[in-house]
């Protein structure tokens, strides 16, 4: 036999055993892949069908599209916010969707009053005797600075997004315990894991929640709770609109940056598939914040320097 007619046979000969290894192996994988992804989701679809879902600020933004995925997802819904005129529109609608045997319930206070916590958490659990899920997701941003913002505005920051939140997973948390079962999730911010310019009682507030639910999921491991902390970038919701400034006045503006965020619709997904698969610690934000994160850790210098720049450029900016 001439040599290229055995280099011919050998090709052939790696050809077929090529053809006949590797195509089953890869939509073997790719079975493997699907079947994974399938039990995974029916897993989700089980935890949070017919499961007990707490959601603060649910009448607006985020707080609003959560409320319709979870019920989507068959959660039994406790609707909390200020507005009760809202509360009761948002529990009518969801209440009326095709498919779903669930009425929401409603709990109308403000996570502001220290005094109304305790007893909205008794109506919370007078609902259905238990609850599987708090969202905690209601909050207020900032927008000033340092100098001109007074020690109150820091302070109410402070009393909504960190201390009503801390208020009402203290309050229910017993009941979960007693049952060794619940998971906490806190809506973060990504500015709960870096400080930019100009947020400052919005950051720290959220650098504050961020250092309280880690410690919680530590000490909660113990009696089977689950803690997940979700940090999302930009938001195109009117979070800026009703952020307060330094003198405690309105903002009433929408950011470029909150008016090209991602639309809370798609949050709320990414929010629901975070919770079904019971994830500690999730970033829901762009290349550029999520790469902030790690800049801070690795090479702060630099962090600070671009930091600081920002500043320079925005208070040019506002000033021009």
């Amino acid at each position: 036999v001439s040599p290229n007619r055995k280099s011919l046979l050998k090709g052939k000969v790696m050809d077929l055993i090529t053809h006949t290894t590797t195509l089953p192996l890869l939509f073997g994988c790719l079975g493997i892949f699907g079947l994974f992804r399938l039990l995974q989701w029916m897993r989700t679809k089980a935890y949070l069908r017919n499961a007990v879902v707490v959601i603060t600020g649910a009448t607006s933004g985020l707080g609003r599209e959560c409320a319709r995925v979870f019920h989507a997802a068959g959660a039994k819904l406790v609707l909390c916010g200020r507005n009760v005129e809202a509360l009761e529109e948002l529990s009518r609608e969801l209440a009326a969707s095709q498919g779903q045997t669930h009425k929401p319930h409603t709990v109308t206070f403000d996570l502001s009053d220290p005094g109304a916590i305790s007893v909205a958490a008794t109506k919370i659990l007078q609902c259905f005797g238990y609850v599987d899920i708090l969202i905690n997701n209601a909050g207020i941003s900032f927008r000033g600075t340092i100098t001109d913002t007074t020690v109150d505005v820091d302070r109410k920051l402070m009393e909504t997004n960190y201390f009503g939140p801390v208020a009402l997973t203290k309050a229910l948390l017993p009941s979960m315990v007693k049952r060794k079962q619940g998971h906490i999730v806190t809506i973060s911010s990504i500015q709960g894991k870096i400080s930019i310019p100009f947020r400052s009682a919005y950051a720290a507030s959220k650098h504050a929640t961020q250092a309280f639910f880690d410690c919680l999921r530590a000490e909660m491991e113990q009696d089977a709770i689950e803690v997940t902390v979700i940090s999302p970038g930009y938001i195109h919701t009117n979070l800026s609109v009703n952020a307060v400034t330094g003198d405690g006045s309105i903002y009433g503006a929408m950011d470029k940056n909150t008016a090209q965020g991602r639309s809370p619709a798609e949050v709320a997904l990414d929010v629901l598939a975070a919770v079904g698969k019971r994830k500690k610690d999730v970033v829901l934000a762009d290349f550029l914040p999520s790469v902030a994160v790690y800049l801070r850790t690795l090479a702060p210098g630099l962090f600070f320097k671009v930091m600081a720049s920002r500043a320079r450029k925005e208070r040019k900016s506002k000033n021009s």
